[in-house]
């Protein structure tokens, strides 16, 4: 779920300028951030060709430690426009019994920026939801022929509900049949998470 709860989703067609958007603010993360931040990649679906999005680019970085790159980040993150909230949790998949705690994250938002809008996903190296957020991209981009149907699915979504926490509850389920299609492939094909980090 994300925190924008006041606002109505607006999703669009894709932007072949997500990508490079993504990958200029991923390189300089990852100078600003280092060491700490052992990844940094352009994941969700402004990350996918082709498919709708909200305008909002999703980053994920990967560390060792969350509470030491949280005060590490904190000061560096708000200079550049991010503010830091208290979201500290990703959705467990349906059907997987977990322990929640191992779907912790540090999550920071940008808004009105001229650096681009962005959600800040800060994830444990190896942890579930780290994993899961490269698989669901990396499963779209080897799978081009399902983006249109998902991408569909978000835009009708976006016009019938009024606010972004709805949106992404009504959402969530739907990923986590994404996921169940994705794990087998990534199975047969042997991928692994940044096989292809950008």
């Amino acid at each position: 779920m994300t925190t924008d709860t006041t606002s109505a989703p607006l999703v669009l067609d894709h932007d072949p300028a997500w990508a490079e958007r993504g990958r200029a603010l991923a390189d300089e993360l990852r100078a600003d951030l280092a060491p700490l931040a052992l990844h940094v990649e352009h994941i969700g679906s402004t990350a996918i060709p082709g498919m709708a999005a909200k305008p909002v680019l999703d980053l994920q970085i990967t560390v060792a430690d969350l509470p030491e790159a949280e005060r590490a980040f904190d000061r560096v993150l708000a200079e550049k426009g991010f503010q830091r909230l208290p979201h500290r949790y990703d959705h467990v998949p349906a059907g997987i019994e977990d322990d929640p705690e191992r779907w912790t994250k540090r999550f920071w938002r940008r808004r009105g920026h001229p650096g681009a809008d962005c959600n800040l996903h800060v994830r444990l190296l190896g942890s579930p939801n780290e994993r899961l957020a490269l698989l669901f991209r990396d499963w779209f981009r080897a799978h081009p022929e399902a983006v249109p149907a998902y991408a569909r699915f978000k835009s009708v979504l976006a016009g019938v509900v009024h606010d972004i926490d709805t949106y992404a509850d009504v959402k969530d389920p739907v990923v986590d049949l994404v996921v169940t299609v994705a794990e087998p492939w990534a199975a047969s094909t042997g991928w692994t998470p940044h096989a292809g980090a950008e």
